[in-house]
């Protein structure tokens, strides 16, 4: 279910008065167990370049990701060279910011091994979490952190494996986004349709 002009449903804090392209993502995405590899790596990659930015900045750029970085895959990602990034650094699709088209490219690199290490990045990621979601019970946006423990745990790993923008916080956002942690609100229409 999706907005529609007019619609009473209850959203989680941050979508509500949202931009539809927000509302959208968080009624259909944001909070959905997620396991390809292919969308894992598209996630950690737009939450890496929302740093310092909005979500909705980096939403909005989304297509212009998915044109620019093939698709997400990483095994193209991984072989794009110096000229490649510069190409890129000219493309309004995109963040434009030097370290962080650098960082998508040695990521995908950073990824391929973890496959080749794990059998999937999707099995790597989610043992962070015993392979289940971690259901939260928050009332308000104001309850919900920005980091936890895991996020700290996972960061750090991927850090020590070669990832650049993965902090904790930025990991934490990308375990809410891929459905690793459900932080919908309990008066939010997708936590009950979860709980159902």
């Amino acid at each position: 279910m999706t907005a529609r002009p007019g619609d009473e449903l209850k959203r989680c804090g941050w979508a509500t008065g949202a931009s539809p392209l927000d509302v959208e993502y968080h009624d259909m995405e944001w909070g959905v167990p997620v396991h390809d590899d292919v969308r894992l790596f598209e996630m950690i990659t737009l939450e890496g370049a929302q740093a310092g930015l909005s979500w909705s900045t980096v939403l909005a750029k989304r297509e212009g990701y998915r044109k620019a970085f093939a698709g997400f895959d990483p095994r193209q990602v991984a072989r794009f060279d110096a000229a490649q990034i510069e190409k890129l650094l000219l493309d309004p699709g995109i963040v434009r910011n030097r370290l962080k088209v650098k960082s998508t490219v040695s990521n995908a690199r950073a990824f391929l091994d973890v496959q080749a290490v794990s059998g999937s990045f999707d099995s790597y990621v989610w043992q962070f979490v015993d392979g289940r979601p971690i259901v939260n019970t928050w009332r308000s946006r104001a309850e919900v952190p920005t980091s936890t423990p895991v996020s700290d745990a996972l960061s750090k790993d991927l850090k020590q494996r070669g990832f650049r923008f993965v902090g904790t916080t930025i990991l934490y956002a990308f375990m809410q986004a891929t459905g690793m942690i459900d932080d919908h609100t309990a008066d939010c229409f997708r936590k009950r349709e979860f709980s159902a």
